[in-house]
C-alpha cells in the first residue's frame, strides 16, 4: 500500500513539469526519431511536424506535415525512409526550408511540399567475374543451373559482392531461374548501395538558418558529404563497417566532425581533411542511440546501459537503465540554455538524463519508438513522441518548470562523480619522469642488486641466531623449548619470571640449567645459576627469581637469560630481558 502513493506522488512530480497538449492513440504514425523533424516550411514563423511514415513496412509509406493537432499535407513514398532532414538550400527569399528523405539508394527533396529533386547514389563497381558469367547467358552458351554453380564460387570467394541481380537469382527454385534470366540478361549490371542514415552539415556558417549540406552514410561503408545546391559530392570518406546512426558538428568550410556508430559495435569519429576515422569508441555491445550533447557523445547500448564518452574517446561514465533503449534524442532548450538526453525505454517510460544523472521521468501509456524536442507552432519547448501502436503525443514543458542537478535515481550520491582537484604536475616531476625513463634498466638494476644484499643479510642474521642460539625458541629437534619471561616490580627489588615449556609431542626434557649474565655493579641476584627439573610435554613451568637493583642513578640495562644443557658449552636458548628503570631508589 505504501508503494502505489509514492509511484503516484512521482508521476505527479514529473507531469507538473510537462502540459499534455495532445495524445492521439490512433494517429497511424508508425517511424523511428531519424524519420521525424520540426521546421518552418512555409515562412510564417510556425514551426511544422514532418513525419517519413514507415506504414505496415511494406505498403503505405507516406511523408505527412502536421500543423498543429491536424494533419496538413501527405506524400506517398516510393520505399521505405530511412532518414528525414530540414535544410536550407540558398540564401534566396523567403528563406523556406526544404526537406530530404533518404529512402533506397535515393535522397528525395521536397520544397514547398512539393517533390523538387532526386539525388541518385553513384553506382558502386561491378565484380569483373560477375559481368563475364552474365555476359556468357546472354550469349546463350551456359544454362541457368551453371549460371548459379558459377555465382556461388563467385560469392563465396570474390573480394567485391554481387549485384541485387544476382543475389535474387540465387534465391530462386530451379523451375524460376530461366525465366528470370531472360528477363534480365539483356540489361547490364549495376551494382547499387543503399542510405541508412542522414543528417546535414552547416556549409560556412553557424547560424541557426545558415546554408547546410547534406551528409549521408550508405551500406557500402561509405559517408558522403552533399552540395546544398548542385548535390554533388563536396566529399567523400570510408569507414570499417557499415555506419547505422550519425551525429554531426561543425562548419564544412572549417572544421567539423562527423560521429558515426556502425554495424560492427564501434563508433568512429571523422573530421575534415580525413578520409579515414580519426577515433575510435570500442563499445562493449551494439549502439541502438547516439546524441552528442556539447562536446560531449551519449550513447545507448543493447546492455541496458546509457554511456558518455569524450570526443576523443575517453569514457566518462556508465548508467545502468531499467529496460532496453527504444529511442533517443536531444532536448535542447535554446531559450534557458538547457541540454539534456531524453531515453524512450521499453517500460513505457521516457527518462530525462543531463551528464549521468536522471532528472525527470515521463510515463507514457505505450512503448515511444521516437522522440523529437524542439519549437512546434510558436511553442519552443514542445516533445513530440510516436508510440509503437501508432499513437501521438505532445507534450509542452512549463515555463515555471525546474530540473534539479541531482541524480533522482536511487544509488550512490553526487559527490562521488565529482573529480578531484588532482594538481597539475611540477618541472621536478617531469624531471624524475624523464630520468626514469631513461635510466630504467640501470635504475632496475640498482633496485635488484639492493634487495640481494638485504635477503643476503637477512639471511645470515638468521643462520647467526640458529647456530648461536640467539632465539626464544629452540632450533634443536632433541630438545624443542620455548620461553617468554616477565618482569614485576617498581623497584630496587624486581620479581622476574621465566616461563619454559616443552613443546614436543611426547618426549620429556631433563638436565637443563639456567644462567644468568648481568653487570654486577647495577643488579645483584641470589641465586644466578639453577638447574630446571625434568620439563613434561605441553606444560607450562614458570621460575622465579629477584634481581636487586643496586644503583640510584635511574640507568637501566640488559639481563641475559641462558638455557644450558648439561656437558654442553652452547645454549639452547637466549633471551635478552630490558629491565625497567628503578623507580623506588629515584623516588628515595
Amino acid at each position: 500500500m505504501s508503494a502505489a502513493p509514492a509511484e503516484m506522488k512521482e508521476n505527479i512530480e514529473a507531469n507538473s513539469k510537462w502540459l499534455d497538449a495532445h495524445y492521439d492513440p490512433v494517429a497511424n504514425l508508425y517511424t523511428f526519431s531519424s524519420c521525424i523533424a520540426l521546421a518552418d516550411l512555409q515562412g510564417d514563423g510556425e514551426n511544422k511536424l514532418v513525419v517519413g511514415d514507415l506504414g505496415t513496412g511494406a505498403c503505405n509509406m507516406k511523408l505527412k506535415v502536421y500543423r498543429g493537432t491536424s494533419l496538413m499535407s501527405e506524400n506517398t513514398l516510393l520505399d521505405l525512409p530511412t532518414g528525414l532532414v530540414s535544410f536550407l538550400m540558398d540564401q534566396h527569399e523567403p528563406r523556406t526550408p526544404a526537406v530530404a528523405v533518404a529512402s533506397g539508394p535515393f535522397i528525395y527533396v521536397y520544397k514547398n511540399l512539393r517533390p523538387y529533386f532526386k539525388f541518385t547514389l553513384p553506382t558502386l563497381e561491378v565484380n569483373p567475374l560477375e559481368q563475364d558469367v552474365w555476359s556468357q547467358a546472354k550469349e546463350d552458351m551456359i544454362d541457368p543451373v551453371s549460371l548459379k554453380e558459377m555465382l556461388e564460387g563467385i560469392r563465396d570467394k570474390a573480394e567485391i559482392p554481387l549485384s541485387v541481380r544476382s543475389l535474387k537469382f540465387l534465391m530462386l527454385e530451379p523451375q524460376e531461374m530461366e525465366a528470370y534470366v531472360n528477363l534480365h540478361k539483356q540489361n547490364p549490371i549495376r551494382r547499387q548501395t543503399v542510405i541508412t542514415c542522414i543528417s546535414t552539415l552547416k556549409k560556412n556558417m553557424a547560424d541557426e538558418d545558415a546554408v547546410s549540406c547534406l551528409v549521408i552514410g550508405t551500406e557500402s561503408k561509405d559517408v558522403y558529404i552533399l552540395d546544398p545546391e548542385a548535390f554533388t559530392i563536396l566529399s567523400k570518406m570510408s569507414l570499417p563497417s557499415s555506419p547505422t546512426l550519425m551525429d554531426v558538428t561543425g562548419q564544412f568550410d572549417i572544421e567539423f566532425r562527423i560521429t558515426v556508430a556502425c554495424r560492427n559495435g564501434n563508433i568512429y569519429i571523422l573530421r575534415r581533411d580525413s578520409p579515414k576515422p580519426k577515433y575510435c569508441i570500442e563499445l562493449t555491445s551494439h549502439p541502438v542511440g547516439l546524441v552528442r550533447v556539447g562536446k560531449n557523445v551519449v550513447v545507448g547500448c543493447a546492455q541496458e546501459t546509457l554511456q558518455g564518452y569524450t570526443q576523443k574517446g575517453k569514457k566518462l561514465w556508465t548508467v545502468y537503465l531499467p529496460a532496453p533503449v527504444t529511442t533517443m534524442g536531444l532536448m535542447d532548450h535554446h531559450t534557458r540554455g538547457f541540454q539534456a538526453v531524453l531515453v524512450g525505454l521499453a517500460n513505457c517510460e521516457v527518462h530525462l538524463y543531463r551528464d549521468k544523472n536522471l532528472i525527470s521521468t515521463i510515463k507514457t501509456p505505450d512503448v515511444v519508438t521516437s522522440v523529437c524536442f524542439g519549437r512546434y507552432g510558436r511553442e519552443d519547448g514542445t516533445l513530440i513522441m510516436t508510440t509503437k501502436g501508432g499513437g501521438l503525443m505532445v507534450k509542452i514543458l512549463k515555463r515555471t518548470a525546474v530540473f534539479e542537478d541531482k541524480d533522482t535515481a536511487p544509488g550512490p550520491p553526487l559527490a562521488q562523480s565529482i573529480r578531484l582537484n588532482v594538481p597539475k604536475k611540477t618541472k621536478l616531476y617531469v624531471d624524475q619522469t624523464m630520468r626514469e625513463r631513461e635510466n630504467a634498466v640501470a635504475m632496475h638494476r640498482a633496485f635488484q642488486m639492493d634487495l640481494s644484499r638485504l635477503r643476503l643479510a637477512v639471511a645470515r642474521a638468521y643462520v647467526k641466531a640458529l647456530e648461536s642460539s640467539l632465539t626464544p625458541v629452540s632450533a634443536s629437534l632433541s630438545e624443542p623449548l620455548k620461553m617468554h619471561a616477565v618482569v614485576q616490580g617498581l623497584g630496587p627489588s624486581f620479581k622476574l619470571t621465566l616461563n619454559i615449556q616443552n613443546t614436543a609431542v611426547c618426549r620429556p626434557v631433563m638436565n637443563l640449567a639456567v644462567s644468568f649474565l648481568y653487570d654486577e655493579s647495577l643488579y645483584s641476584m641470589k641465586t644466578a645459576f639453577f638447574k630446571i627439573p625434568l620439563l613434561v610435554p605441553g606444560l607450562n613451568y614458570p621460575i622465579d627469581t629477584f634481581v636487586e637493583c643496586l644503583t640510584d642513578k635511574g640507568i637501566s640495562d640488559i639481563i641475559k637469560v641462558f638455557v644450558l644443557r648439561e656437558g654442553k658449552s652452547a645454549p639452547l636458548l637466549t633471551a635478552h630481558i630490558n629491565m625497567p628503570v628503578s623507580e623506588g631508589l629515584a623516588l628515595a
